[in-house]
C-alpha cells in the first residue's frame, strides 16, 4: 500500500487516540457535556474519511471523530463542540460533541442528523435520492461548487452508524427504498459487539451484513474494520464501484471498542470483554503496517509526538475560547422568508368558482412547470391514481415518473427524506395519505425536520412542504378522521398551515414553496370538495398564478365594529371551523354582533389580530374540530385569557369534539363526536347571555 495514504492514515489515528487519551485525563473538565470517542473504530472511519470528496455528502455518527480528522477538520475545532463554545463551527454549542453539520467548500458536506442511532439512515438516503434525481434532470447542486473537469467524480453518501442501530425500524425504510430506487449510497456499518450495556448476543438476530442480504439490490460486505489497510482498500473498491455504477452498498466493519459507551456511561461498570477488545487494538496494527512499508521508528514517533502536541496545543486554546451569551439562544430558527406581503391577483375577472382540492393541485402543477428543483412524492399519487382525493391528478403524465412518483408505506421515509432532499438544493412536496398515518413520520419531523436550521446554526435549514389531510368527513371512522393540529403544534422549528378555502390554500402553497423552512399544510378534506353542508365558501374563484399569500397574516372574514347597545363576540377558528362559525352567526341572524377570525396558519400565529379583535368585542369562543381538552385552541384561549383579562366581559371559551379516544365510523356516533353548526349556534348563545 502506498506509504503516503499509510502515514497520513496513522497522523489522523494518532491525533484521534491523543484526543480520548487527553478527554480522560482531563475527565472532569471535559465531563460536563456528554461525549464519545472513536477509540476502537479509528482505523474504518480515517479509511473513509481520506477517501470523500467536496462534492460527497456524508452522515457521521456520534462516535466518528476520526472520520471528522480526515475530513480535514482539526481537534480545536471538535473540541470547541466537546466545551459546547460560541465558535462550534457545528452547531454554536447547541449540540453534543460529533454530532457535526458542515458546508464547508473543501470538505464532504454534513447535514444536520439527531443523534445518530439509527434515524441518520432517511435523510441519508434522501441526499442519495436527490442526487440521483439532479443527474436524472441534469440539474446542479447549489450546495456544491461544480468541477468543469471531464474526470470529475461523480457524488455519493456515506451513512456511518453502529451495528446496534441497525435493528430501528426506520433503517429498513432506508435500505428498502434505496434497494428498489438503486441510489448510490454506501452504508458504513461499526460493529463493536454492543449497544451500551446489551451486547450483541441479546440484541441482534443477525449482524448488518447478513440483515442487507434481505434486501435485493443492496451488495453488503464484511471486513475486518481494525485493519487500516484492509478497511481502505475494500472501501476504495466500493466507492468507486458506487462512482461509477450508482447503486448501493454496505461495509460491515468488526471494531473494537477502547473506550467507554460515552462520558457518562463508563466501561469498567458492565464489560466483561476488555482484554480480547484490547487485543484488537487498530493502532499497532497501522504501526506494524508502517514499519513494514519502510518507516523508520523515528519517524513514526515523531507523528506520534507531534499530533499529541497539536492536540494539546488546540486544547488549551480551547479553554479559553468563549462561551455563548444568552442573546444567542434566539437565533437560526428559521430562515427569513421573501414572502412577506399579500401578493398577486386573488379573484381575477371572469374566472371560474373551482373547489378547494383543484386550487391546490394547480398550484403544484404552476410550481412544477417553473421549477424543475419541485418534485412530489407519496402513497398513490403516481400516475395511476394521483392522490386518494385527486389532488395529484395528472401531474405524473405532465411530469413524468422521476419527478411524481409513489413511495411505499413508508411515513417516516417520506417525511425525513426531504431533509436529504433539501440538502442538495431541492424542493419535495411530500404528502401522507391521512392524518391519521402521520404518527410513524413524527420521529422525523421532530427530530431531524424541525431542528436541522437551528442545531446547524442555520447552515441546513430543510426546504420541503408536508401536506396532511386532515379531519372527519363521511364517516371516515377512526383511521381516516383525526384532527393532529395539537401534537404538529407542539414541533418548535416548522410553520403550520390550515386553511379555510382553496384561494388561501393556493396562496399558502405557493408561499410555502418558496419559503426556506419546512412547512407542515393541514388541509380538510371535507372541505376538498365543498361536499358538506354549508361548505361551499370553501370554493373560490382560482387566484392568479403568482398570488401568495404570508404566513402568520389572518383573516377577518366578517369583521364588526363595536355595538355599545349590543353584546358582541370574537370567534377565532381555522379550516371547518371557519364555516360553522359563518354558519352559526348567520342562521342566528348576528351577523353584525359577531367578528370571525380565520387563522389561515397556526405557527406563525397572527396574535395580534387576535388581541384587537378580542379587546374590541369583550367575548371570546376558539373553534376547533380538534377534543379541546389539552388542545391547541385550549392553550390559544389560555393566551387570550392572559393577554386580554381586563377587556372581557366573560371568560375565554373553547368548543371542539367530545373528549373521547377515536371518531367512531356510525354515522350518528361521528355527528355526535364533532363540532357542527347547530352546536357552534348554542355556544354563541351562551357567550353571548353571559
Amino acid at each position: 500500500m502506498n506509504k503516503n495514504i499509510l502515514k497520513k492514515g496513522f497522523s489522523k489515528l494518532c491525533t484521534a487516540k491523543a484526543m480520548a487519551e487527553l478527554y480522560e485525563a482531563n475527565f472532569k473538565q471535559v465531563s460536563k457535556y456528554v461525549h464519545a470517542t472513536s477509540r476502537g473504530h479509528e482505523a474504518i472511519q480515517v479509511a473513509l474519511g481520506l477517501q470523500l470528496k467536496p462534492q460527497d455528502y456524508a452522515f457521521p455518527y456520534y462516535r466518528d471523530d476520526a472520520m471528522l480528522l480526515a475530513f480535514g477538520l482539526e481537534p480545536y475545532d471538535l473540541m470547541l463542540q466537546l466545551l459546547a463554545k460560541k465558535d462550534d463551527p457545528f452547531s454554536g454549542g447547541r449540540t453534543y460533541y460529533s454530532h457535526p453539520s458542515l458546508k464547508d467548500d473543501d470538505k464532504p458536506k454534513i447535514p444536520h442528523q439527531s443523534s445518530a442511532t439509527g434515524m441518520q439512515t432517511i435523510p441519508a438516503t434522501g441526499v442519495a435520492m436527490g442526487m440521483q434525481y439532479l443527474e436524472q434532470q441534469n440539474l446542479k447542486n447549489p450546495n456544491v461548487i461544480q468541477s468543469n473537469s471531464k474526470d470529475a467524480q461523480k457524488p455519493i453518501t456515506v451513512c456511518s452508524l453502529g451495528d446496534a442501530s441497525v435493528t430501528e425500524g426506520e433503517i429498513a425504510e432506508a435500505f428498502q427504498m434505496a434497494a428498489l430506487k438503486q441510489m448510490p449510497i454506501l452504508y458504513l456499518v461499526q460493529d463493536n459487539g454492543w449497544d451500551i450495556s446489551a451486547n450483541e448476543a441479546e440484541t441482534r438476530a443477525q449482524n448488518a451484513a447478513e440483515y442487507a442480504a434481505g434486501f435485493h439490490g443492496l451488495e453488503a460486505i464484511s471486513i475486518d474494520g481494525a485493519n487500516f489497510t484492509e478497511s481502505y482498500e475494500a472501501l476504495e473498491t466500493v466507492i468507486k464501484t458506487i462512482r461509477e455504477e450508482r447503486r448501493p452498498f454496505l461495509v460491515h466493519a468488526k471494531v473494537p471498542l477502547l473506550n467507554h459507551h460515552t462520558s457518562g456511561v463508563r466501561m469498567e461498570w458492565y464489560r466483561d470483554d476488555l482484554e480480547e477488545a484490547r487485543s484488537r487494538d487498530p493502532y499497532p496494527v497501522l504501526k506494524q503496517q508502517l514499519l513494514d512499508a519502510g518507516c523508520t521508528k523515528t519517524e513514526i514517533e515523531t507523528i506520534e509526538n507531534s499530533a499529541k502536541a497539536k492536540v494539546e496545543a488546540d486544547f488549551k486554546k480551547a479553554l479559553k475560547a468563549e462561551d455563548p451569551k444568552p442573546e444567542d439562544l434566539f437565533t437560526h430558527d428559521f430562515v427569513p422568508t421573501p414572502i412577506t406581503e399579500e401578493k398577486g391577483v386573488r379573484s381575477p375577472e371572469g374566472a371560474d368558482k373551482v373547489v378547494m382540492v383543484d386550487c391546490a393541485l394547480f398550484a403544484v402543477e404552476e410550481l412544477m412547470k417553473k421549477h424543475k428543483e419541485c418534485l412530489l412524492y407519496g402513497q398513490d399519487v403516481g400516475g395511476r391514481l394521483g392522490g386518494v382525493f385527486r389532488e395529484a391528478a395528472t401531474l405524473a403524465q405532465k411530469f413524468g415518473d422521476e419527478r411524481v412518483f409513489n413511495t411505499p408505506i413508508q411515513e417516516a421515509f417520506i417525511v425525513g427524506s426531504t431533509v436529504g432532499m433539501s440538502a442538495v438544493g431541492l424542493k419535495p412536496i411530500v404528502e401522507v395519505q391521512f392524518a391519521d398515518y402521520i404518527w410513524p413520520g413524527l420521529n422525523q419531523l421532530f427530530t431531524e425536520v424541525s431542528r436541522s436550521c437551528y442545531l446547524s446554526n442555520g447552515k441546513w435549514p430543510v426546504s420541503m412542504i408536508l401536506r396532511v389531510p386532515i379531519g372527519a368527513y363521511g364517516s371516515g371512522g377512526p383511521y381516516h378522521s383525526s384532527s393532529v393540529e395539537s401534537v404538529i403544534t407542539n414541533i418548535r422549528g416548522i410553520k403550520i398551515a390550515y386553511p379555510s378555502n382553496g384561494a388561501d390554500l393556493k396562496g399558502l402553497m405557493k408561499a410555502a414553496y418558496y419559503d426556506p423552512n419546512p412547512v407542515v399544510i393541514l388541509e380538510h378534506k371535507g372541505l376538498y370538495w365543498s361536499k358538506v353542508k354549508g361548505t361551499q365558501g370553501a370554493t373560490s374563484v382560482e387566484p392568479s398564478e403568482d398570488y401568495v399569500l404570508p404566513f402568520g397574516k389572518a383573516w377577518v372574514l366578517q369583521e364588526i365594529w363595536r355595538q355599545e347597545q349590543l353584546e358582541t363576540l370574537t370567534i377565532v377558528t381555522y379550516g371547518m371551523g371557519v364555516h360553522w362559525a359563518y354558519n352559526a352567526s348567520g342562521e342566528l341572524d348576528i351577523r353584525d354582533q359577531i367578528e370571525i377570525i380565520d387563522l389561515r396558519t397556526l405557527f406563525p400565529l397572527d396574535e395580534d389580530t387576535i388581541m384587537k379583535s378580542v379587546k374590541k368585542t369583550g367575548k371570546c369562543l376558539v373553534v376547533t374540530e380538534e377534543p379541546s381538552n389539552n388542545s391547541f385552541a385550549r392553550a390559544l384561549a389560555g393566551k387570550i385569557q392572559e393577554e386580554c383579562f381586563k377587556y372581557l366581559d366573560a371568560p375565554v371559551m373553547t368548543i371542539g369534539s367530545e373528549n373521547m379516544p377515536a371518531i367512531p365510523l356510525n354515522s350518528t356516533l361521528e355527528e355526535t363526536m364533532i363540532p357542527s353548526t347547530e352546536k357552534v349556534k348554542a355556544k354563541i348563545e351562551r357567550l353571548l347571555n353571559y
